[in-house]
């Protein structure tokens, strides 16, 4: 196992736009701390896709890594030397490995971070489960239930065209997919893991629809936290997973690639997380 040197002068941030919301400077800063990593750096940068490829030419040697978020996910691809094959599978790439040789290898941390996020709360199998929303994070979490979902997904989603989009993600990821209208989203319940993956106030008028007895609900967004939809869903003791959970996992898996040091400080990372959404 590597680690990095504890002086050495190295950088890493977060681009995406908007992006002064993130929270990942918080989990990045506080792995640093715990690691004793006094020469390492992590900033936030506002980059839009007409900005990344300047921006890559920009850095120098002291560069370790980088996150993407939107709108940056797949604009990045064609700007990498090579990709994982988890971040090929859903074509994002939120991790981008930067080496002193001057190569860029794009990975996608979201994936295995839902998965370590869920199985944390208990939730290693499933026979069939249900996704609300589509695009580039639905897309990742159909990756992940790969992993974990023995049957069928049932996606629901608002046209016909997101209906396909999930369906050829199913036949991509090798995940069985199922498509419905968001007007039926009230069913998705009755599976025993729920996936938000909607904006904030997308799910809120599915509230007065949440059983007795609810089985795990992962809902992605952690601010405003809890969502009213994870809020009914604690009321009625089921299992939620939170976005909070998912950034946390998946920025561990960015430190460990970007420093070298495994395993990353899960603990003092929530722990930052935390305060820092209680101070917002």
């Amino acid at each position: 196992m590597t680690s990095a040197t504890r002086t050495d002068r190295r950088r890493a941030a977060v681009l995406g736009s908007p992006i002064a919301h993130s929270l990942s400077p918080v989990l990045h800063r506080a792995a640093y701390a715990a690691l004793g990593l006094t020469g390492w750096s992590y900033d936030r940068f506002e980059v839009t896709e007409g900005d990344l490829a300047g921006f890559l030419q920009g850095l120098d040697t002291s560069w370790a890594g980088l996150s993407l978020t939107m709108p940056l996910k797949r604009a990045v691809i064609p700007l990498l030397d090579g990709i994982s094959d988890s971040a090929a599978a859903v074509e994002a790439v939120n991790t981008v490995v930067l080496t002193e040789d001057g190569r860029r290898t794009g990975d996608n941390t979201d994936i295995p971070g839902m998965v370590a996020a869920l199985r944390e709360r208990g939730v290693e199998k499933v026979d069939h489960a249900a996704v609300l929303g589509a695009g580039a994070t639905a897309s990742s979490a159909l990756a992940a239930l790969g992993r974990i979902c023995t049957g069928p997904v049932t996606a629901y989603v608002r046209s016909r065209a997101r209906a396909d989009e999930m369906r050829g993600w199913g036949e991509r990821l090798g995940v069985e997919v199922h498509t419905a209208d968001w007007a039926e989203a009230a069913h998705a319940f009755d599976a025993p893991l729920v996936v938000a993956t909607t904006p904030a106030g997308a799910t809120d008028t599915l509230v007065p629809y949440v059983p007795e007895r609810p089985g795990t609900l992962f809902d992605v967004l952690y601010d405003p936290w809890p969502t009213p939809l994870a809020a009914a869903w604690t009321e009625r003791d089921g299992s939620v997973v939170s976005g909070l959970d998912l950034l946390v996992h998946q920025a561990v898996l960015q430190v460990e690639r970007m420093t070298g040091c495994s395993p990353a400080p899960l603990a003092a990372m929530r722990a930052a997380g935390e305060e820092a959404l209680a101070g917002r």
